[in-house]
């Protein structure tokens, strides 16, 4: 990529693409474009077409797709296949039809089987059964991976496909009906600790700022006691504040900064081309040419809420409840493919929660 080739983000507001935009313009890149939800429907297909012919864009980081946490995924199954599928083939035809020189398809890891060996290659795709719980979502990105494979194969395009670990950083989502494990914990404690101490402020800021089923901070502290009761927060007579979280807490997971992430992602497109992939595997069948990014640490989630509850200063105790899933067992990322191309995280955890939640408190703030 040339620093002022027109590179489309798609998905640029998001945690994933919101980070890219980041790093391609701190490595100078300055012709970065993007379009809103309300700007373009990426499950139009016709209007993605036309966003093509009309932008003529070079390079693509396809990093839109409909994501959520274990709650969604298990409620909006039909959506997150449908949605996703819609996003991929719209966007990878169109990059075909109008010459785009070089896409990078951005996936996960809930890809890979349930009881997957650990830690978990590139070769285990498809090998045993999904996690029923994100299935659908996985599905969707799997088809991904093979038809940016299938385009290359057929038609000699450039398009590789990266797996990036459980991400969290800037621009996370913290609605509490649909977030991932880490923004959830960030912002039931930020709540419980205000809980705790009395703020009620604090607590009507924070729902000012993001409401929860059409509650906001002018509700009546009745109203909200229930809602947050709803999502797992019981204050008791004493006034001590008890968490109740999904599952467990002996999953073990991993974790990497999405500005890590995008920084992965930005030196692939820089650096490695789909023929250096199928080349350096001398490989017969192509096939799982897609490219792991992660930490490769891990920890258990109980593990992580300790961690957040250091950080954010919750005095109160974590209950974990069983009876709810705890998705898949374990999930690392075998990393080995992407340190060999050079590639090697910075950020750790404990820095990354500890920005993560300043930056939550601040945008809260203003």
């Amino acid at each position: 990529m040339e620093k002022n080739s027109k590179i489309y983000v798609a998905g640029h507001r998001g945690l994933v693409g919101s980070a890219i935009v980041r790093n391609l313009k701190n490595k100078g890149y300055t012709n970065i474009i993007g379009r809103s939800h309300s700007e373009l429907d990426l499950t139009d297909a016709a209007s993605v077409e036309s966003f093509f012919e009309e932008e003529k864009p070079e390079y693509v980081f396809l990093a839109a797709a409909k994501v959520g946490g274990i709650m969604a995924n298990s409620i909006y199954r039909a959506d997150f296949i449908v949605i996703n599928l819609q996003i991929e083939t719209n966007i990878i035809n169109s990059a075909y039809r109008n010459g785009v020189k070089k896409l990078m398809f951005l996936g996960s890891s809930c890809i890979y089987p349930r009881m997957a060996p650990q830690p978990i290659k590139e070769e285990a795709l498809l090998t045993d059964e999904l996690e029923y719980t994100n299935e659908p979502y996985a599905l969707a990105k799997i088809c991904g991976i093979r038809i940016c494979e299938s385009y290359n194969i057929q038609h000699g395009t450039n398009y590789i496909s990266v797996m990036p670990t459980n991400l969290y950083g800037p621009n996370d989502n913290y609605n509490l009906q649909n977030s991932h494990v880490l923004p959830a914990m960030i912002r039931k404690m930020h709540l419980g600790h205000a809980l705790e101490e009395d703020r009620w402020d604090d607590i009507r800021k924070d729902l000012d700022a993001r409401p929860v089923d059409e509650v906001d901070g002018s509700a009546s502290e009745e109203r909200i006691l229930k809602l947050l009761e709803k999502f797992g927060l019981t204050r008791g007579d004493k006034g001590d504040v008890v968490l109740n979280l999904w599952g467990s807490g002996k999953p073990l997971r991993e974790f990497l900064h999405s500005d890590d992430m995008a920084d992965a992602c930005v030196y692939l497109m820089e650096k490695v081309d789909f023929n250096d992939i199928v080349d350096a595997r001398n490989m017969r069948e192509v096939r799982n040419t897609h490219i792991n990014i992660g930490s490769g640490t891990e920890l258990h989630i109980s593990e992580l809420a300790e961690k957040v509850k250091k950080t954010i200063g919750f005095k109160g105790e974590i209950h974990w409840d069983a009876t709810k899933p705890d998705g898949t067992p374990r999930k690392l990322m075998d990393v080995s493919r992407l340190a060999n191309l050079g590639w090697r995280y910075k950020i750790t955890l404990d820095e990354g929660i500890e920005g993560v939640y300043k930056s939550y408190v601040e945008n809260l703030n203003r």
